[in-house]
């Protein structure tokens, strides 16, 4: 009886860990520069496909530079992806030894253990890579101001048309020799231009052409447009927004974060080459890794995104239909009412 026994408590523990590894993604790092180092990479919008995005970029970081990653979810109560529930992090665990954070968050509600953990790793001073709207990560009393105070931009406008104009990045000139723009060239995406203002002790990298329409060959856009900070008309385009840019922001424990973030980052924005050669630079950079002079981005699984919109997610995908050897493919049109 004592044999059975522990026999039962034996496979209850070992469904239990593999029923709690099913809610995550993790990939052992290869051999690297990034070799030991932890980067843990955080999905959780429900409008840019972020679920799709993190896993891609978690393979090319392990693979291709030998970073251990991992990628936490949004999800539903029987597991699987939902990036509309904004309470959820799946196994927020990753943070407690995360040595750098990449984020493509949107306005998240979290408990207060999993709030306490990326606060924690705030704390430590881990180097953080925020992405689209990171900048309105949450939308909290405690957290809500994030995006403004720690990346350097909270939630103000779309610049651009949404869906109609696309971006053109246009690598700041002072920036063109800056190693984090190492191999960084042809910068397109088919999301809008953000309106942001980042702060004075930001080093902007790339500031964002708005467009006529969704195409890279397109023109760009030539009408007006007023700010939202004080109402005064500018050419769209004159001066151009930031879409990039990098901070070092000390936080009330006394270390300090290497901050980069960008308004860019849809799914179908990291289809990109040289946006996503720009995010992988930006974990090397801010780890004080040297950043390689022109960064092996191809993609280790096919990677065919989902186009941006609300609930346009896969419904009863799981973290591991996203994992090795699995490629991403559209979501199926959402089934008109």
């Amino acid at each position: 009886m004592k044999l059975i026994a522990a026999l039962a408590i034996a496979i209850s523990l070992s469904l239990a860990a593999s029923a709690r590894a099913a809610d995550h993604l993790a990939f052992e790092g290869k051999a690297g520069p990034g070799n030991g180092k932890h980067v843990v990479l955080l999905a959780g919008d429900e409008e840019y496909r972020s679920e799709e995005t993190m896993p891609m970029l978690a393979k090319i970081l392990s693979e291709r530079h030998g970073f251990k990653t991992t990628v936490c979810f949004s999800l539903a109560a029987d597991g699987t992806i939902d990036p509309n529930n904004g309470a959820s992090l799946s196994y927020p665990e990753a943070l407690d030894s995360a040595d750098a954070i990449v984020m493509s968050l949107r306005f998240r509600h979290w408990d207060e253990a999993t709030r306490k953990r990326f606060a924690d790793a705030v704390k430590r001073g881990v180097p953080l890579i925020g992405l689209r709207t990171s900048t309105h990560a949450f939308n909290d009393q405690e957290f809500g101001k994030f995006g403004k105070t720690v990346l350097g931009e909270g939630w103000v406008s779309h610049w651009g048309s949404h869906k109609h104009e696309a971006t053109r990045g246009i690598i700041e000139a002072s920036a063109k020799d800056a190693a984090i723009m190492n191999g960084v060239s042809d910068v397109f995406g088919s999301t809008d231009v953000y309106e942001a203002y980042p702060p004075a002790d930001a080093k902007i990298l790339v500031r964002g052409q708005v467009l006529k329409g969704m195409n890279p060959t397109d023109e760009p856009a030539d009408y007006k447009k007023k700010r939202s900070t004080d109402k005064e008309e500018q050419g769209v385009n004159d001066p151009m927004m930031a879409i990039a840019w990098t901070r070092e922001v000390p936080n009330a424990a006394g270390k300090t974060n290497k901050t980069f973030c960008t308004t860019m980052g849809a799914a179908s924005d990291l289809t990109n080459e040289g946006l996503r050669r720009l995010v992988v630079n930006a974990v090397f950079w801010g780890l004080g890794i040297e950043v390689p002079k022109k960064a092996d981005v191809t993609l280790v699984d096919p990677f065919e995104p989902t186009f941006y919109g609300f609930n346009g997610f896969r419904r009863g995908a799981k973290p591991e239909d996203y994992g090795a050897g699995k490629a991403t493919t559209p979501a199926p049109a959402p089934e008109k009412k």
